[in-house]
């Protein structure tokens, strides 16, 4: 019996001692696997380094689309019992940029567009339809030739309006020639002292076109599952600060599932000609409020946000 039990203590020794060991191997082959898996992501991440250096095109994009929907039936304790309600929008931030030895030709596009509904089913006086809020929408154009590896001439088209309400009232259409700088490599720095700042409206009495100076700034990259672009474009007319303009979009995505991730776009944006418009369309002649004008105009700061899911092209 005594032998039997010194038989079996010894016996599950030797297999726990045989597990250590196995798991002690493996550990090791792990780290070995490891170090290899390593080095290759890393020669990997370098040649794509070299690839992405070569001229050519480089093209892609990402968005942001958001949304959700509601429906109440008899739920007394809010102030419009049966009501229905939702909001939809989407963001695409997509780029299409030639790179040479000698020149560059970078172009992009920025939209943002959004609607919402809110239908009191109790009533026939409001709307049951998606009515258009955020109204973005923004292409430009940008040609350099190098004179060193940093900076270069180049010339700039950039066009905005919106898409869904008042398309080209106001629309803004700038054109002009300067420099740009390129101090990192996904940081574009565009400064033209000479640009004409085309506005088209059907309100001549505001809006109005002017030769001034056009800065834009924009930061686009992608690190890992992370995206990000940050743009501000500001117009400083010659003729008069009330003609001048500024509008900074931000849009941020971070993957989480294969093409599917969160993201989250806000932008800010300054403008006297579209805020007196505003002031003028809603101004109340019997009122005792004094009719707008550019003196006294609110020129309050206009933002907008958008969260959701987003999907990486």
């Amino acid at each position: 019996m005594i032998k039997k039990l010194l038989l079996t203590a010894i016996l599950m020794l030797s297999i726990s001692f045989g597990f250590s060991q196995t798991k002690e191997e493996l550990e090791v082959q792990k780290a070995e696997k490891q170090a290899v898996a390593d080095a290759a992501q890393a020669e990997a991440n370098a040649l794509q380094a070299q690839i992405d250096a070569l001229p050519g095109w480089r093209v892609g994009a990402f968005g942001v689309i958001g949304g959700s929907l509601s429906n109440f039936n008899n739920w007394y304790s809010q102030g419009a019992p049966n009501n229905s309600s939702g909001n939809i929008g989407f963001t695409v931030n997509g780029y299409a940029n030639l790179i040479q030895e000698k020149f560059f030709w970078r172009n992009a596009l920025t939209t943002n567009l959004n609607w919402t509904k809110l239908d009191n089913k109790d009533t026939d006086l409001d709307s049951d339809n998606f009515e258009p809020t955020t109204d973005v929408f923004n292409i430009s154009s940008l040609y350099g030739r190098n004179i060193t590896s940093k900076l270069a001439a180049s010339a700039l088209m950039e066009y905005r309006t919106t898409l869904l309400n008042n398309f080209n009232d106001p629309g803004y259409l700038d054109f002009g020639v300067g420099a740009t700088w390129t101090p990192l490599e996904n940081l574009i720095v565009v400064i033209h002292p000479l640009n004409y700042n085309f506005v088209f409206t059907d309100n001549d009495n505001i809006f109005e076109s002017s030769l001034g100076a056009k800065i834009v700034a924009d930061y686009t990259r992608q690190i890992g599952a992370v995206a990000f672009k940050s743009n501000v474009s500001m117009f400083q007319s010659y003729e008069s600060g009330d003609l001048s303009n500024v509008t900074w979009t931000n849009s941020f995505s971070y993957t989480l599932w294969k093409m599917i991730g969160v993201g989250f776009d806000f932008g800010l944006r300054s403008n006297k000609q579209e805020a007196l418009s505003f002031a003028l369309a809603n101004f109340d002649p019997m009122g005792t409020d004094p009719v707008p004008t550019f003196d006294n105009v609110d020129n309050d700061l206009q933002t907008y946000y958008t969260l959701g899911l987003t999907y990486k092209f």
